[in-house]
């Protein structure tokens, strides 16, 4: 039995890690559109036309948009909304999950290295839930699901991450608030907080054994997350088991949180 009812569903940053995990879940799980947003460089454009293929293999009855764009721009949101639309008649679901973080020191950090992060993770979170928030306000019948990938870096701090880490804060009170505002269209919007999942994002940072070591070490679980292990409790977020779950906070970190010994 599927665990959704047909939605159609917005991932950003769809072509690896998190989102893609997200993708193959949803399709798994009874969707029957995804809108697979992409940066679009040669990288990501080929990436996600292997989900697409992925896709097709696992729930050949799912049918897939890719819309590439840089997800910093407004008008990439637009373009989203737009392009699934013309596919789809409704948007159902928005994984906002499209997110960099280049480590960095702090007291040398470039200008430009702030303005880009905050750019990506939080503006273009602001930027596409806006954007789809106002289709499903729109649509009959009117609703949806929201749900932006925050991260334990919402809740700690980390060295190389002065610049990150405001911005999944940020993501976190924007749902929250979104909650507040959407509720009264029938949308609801939530976080997930990931620990440390093992994706492109980290890759350089965790190729380091020792910190490697000591990352699995401060998990209750003694291992790393993947990007399937979001995937389930996002797909959980966007169906009707949660269809009075809105403003909250999930996180999703092995017991690395409260692990404090």
């Amino acid at each position: 039995m599927s665990l959704l009812n047909n939605p159609v569903v917005v991932i950003t940053g769809s072509s690896r890690g998190i989102g893609r995990a997200c993708a193959l879940k949803f399709a798994k799980h009874g969707a029957s559109g995804l809108i697979l947003h992409y940066l679009g460089d040669e990288a990501t454009t080929a990436e996600v036309a292997s989900l697409q293929t992925e896709i097709s293999e696992l729930s050949p009855n799912v049918k897939t948009v890719a819309v590439e764009g840089d997800i910093s721009d407004p008008a990439t949101s637009t373009k989203i909304v737009q392009e699934g639309l013309k596919v789809f008649d409704r948007i159902n679901v928005l994984v906002s999950n499209a997110g960099i973080c280049p480590f960095a020191e702090f007291l040398t950090m470039p200008q430009a290295t702030w303005e880009r992060t905050r750019a990506v993770n939080l503006d273009g979170s602001f930027y596409v839930t806006q954007a789809v928030a106002n289709q499903m306000k729109s649509q009959t019948p009117q609703g949806g699901s929201i749900i932006g990938i925050s991260s334990i870096s919402a809740l700690v701090g980390g060295e190389l991450q002065c610049h990150y880490t405001p911005t999944k804060a940020g993501i976190l009170s924007l749902m929250q608030s979104c909650a507040v505002a959407l509720g009264k269209y029938n949308i609801r919007a939530n976080a997930i907080l990931p620990g440390t999942i093992a994706t492109d994002i980290n890759k350089e940072d965790l190729a380091d054994a020792a910190k490697r070591e000591g990352m699995v070490k401060r998990t209750a679980l003694g291992r790393l997350g993947e990007p399937d292990d979001i995937a389930g409790p996002v797909v959980f977020l966007a169906s009707d088991l949660a269809k009075y779950v809105t403003g909250s906070s999930l996180l999703v970190d092995g017991g690395l949180f409260v692990n404090l010994q």
